[in-house]
């Protein structure tokens, strides 16, 4: 509608200009109307680019808004994803938000009733910890879905007993190593140990050479010389081996369960975790020092949570997994143990 207004205008100028000159020559009228015709060319461009340059803001207005809403609804997504995996797994408020594990006493049970409990109540899930003093009902148990949960076994020890009672069990999430230690009631470093000290360690096959290995990490024997394969290579052996062992300390095998008793007639012990703390060796006599582990013995030490297989994305076991690998359990067992017990926070291998 301007533009029509604004042409009108031009070419009655143009007019009136032509009846002002009378008989002024054709020439002169054409130029004035050429020179019309240009400007209302002019004008009516100046407008169309003003009208295309509208266009193109309102079209990058419009863009710009879509971007934001794009960015907002991205935002909100990755908020949403860092809730989740946070572990914030909240409790149906009129479903079943019991959760029940089967758990030995030290140190499984005490994880779970002293502050799993707790982190678990803060998403409104309430646990139940069934005690068991063997380690076969915990998994039967299970399997026939009397618990949603188990909490004492490392994977070799599970995957076994699926083998050998034809269970359908499987690890959902490593919580802890009870590391085997090296105790003594007469002296407060290794370095104090004497030459030919009286060393126990347990006399079962796996502990025994666990307990060597442990001497050989430390640094008390050089090697293990051929203990493990050598059936005549005994501990007897390598007590007299001067090579393996030049301090010609005196290995002395026992039952693991004995040995925190047997300590005050031996200079120094070898003794797993779970026999230490129910002897109450981490707060009475620390360790002098503890195993180390690389990622093979990590995964071969660690006591998992495990669950029937086909339960393990269920909510009640993701907030479960949580709650057992969190912040706060870490610091309770590094308080609570003295290094009897050590975090190990890692995946179902």
């Amino acid at each position: 509608m301007k533009k029509k207004v604004l042409t009108s205008i031009i070419l009655s100028t143009v007019l009136t200009f032509g009846a002002l000159t009378g008989c002024g020559s054709n020439g002169a009228a054409d130029s004035a109307s050429d020179a019309a015709s240009t400007e209302a060319a002019e004008a009516e461009s100046t407008e169309e680019a003003a009208e295309a340059e509208s266009t193109e803001e309102a079209t990058e207005a419009e863009s710009t808004e879509e971007a934001t809403e794009t960015e907002s609804t991205e935002e909100a997504t990755d908020a949403e994803g860092t809730e989740e995996a946070a572990g914030e797994i909240v409790a149906p408020a009129d479903g079943d938000n019991k959760i029940t594990v089967g758990a030995t006493p030290v140190p499984h049970a005490e994880i779970l009733d002293n502050i799993v409990k707790e982190v678990l109540a803060k998403s409104g899930w309430e646990l139940e910890t069934v005690v068991f003093n063997d380690y076969v009902l915990p998994n039967t148990s299970l399997e026939e879905g009397e618990l949603d949960a188990n909490y004492f076994q490392t994977l070799g020890y599970m995957n076994q007993q699926n083998e050998d009672a034809g269970l359908h069990l499987t690890a959902v999430a490593g919580v802890h190593i009870e590391p085997m230690g090296i105790y003594s009631e007469k002296y407060t470093s290794l370095e104090e140990l004497p030459d030919g000290a009286s060393i126990g360690i347990p006399n079962d096959p796996d502990n025994a050479e666990r307990g060597i290995d442990l001497l050989v990490q430390k640094g008390l024997l050089t090697s293990k010389g051929d203990y493990g394969t050598d059936d005549n290579y005994t501990e007897d052996t390598l007590s007299k081996d001067t090579e393996a062992n030049p301090h010609g300390y005196v290995i002395t095998p026992l039952e693991a369960a004995s040995l925190p008793l047997s300590l005050p007639d031996l200079d120094a012990a070898t003794i797993n975790g779970n026999y230490a703390l129910e002897a109450g060796l981490p707060e009475s006599h620390p360790a002098l020092d503890i195993e180390e582990f690389d990622d093979e013995t990590t995964i071969k030490r660690t006591n998992f949570l495990v669950v029937k297989d086909g339960s393990q994305d269920s909510d009640k076991i993701k907030a479960l997994v949580a709650a057992l690998q969190s912040d706060e359990v870490k610091a309770y067992i590094e308080e609570t143990y003295k290094g009897a017990v050590i975090s190990s926070f890692t995946d179902a291998q």
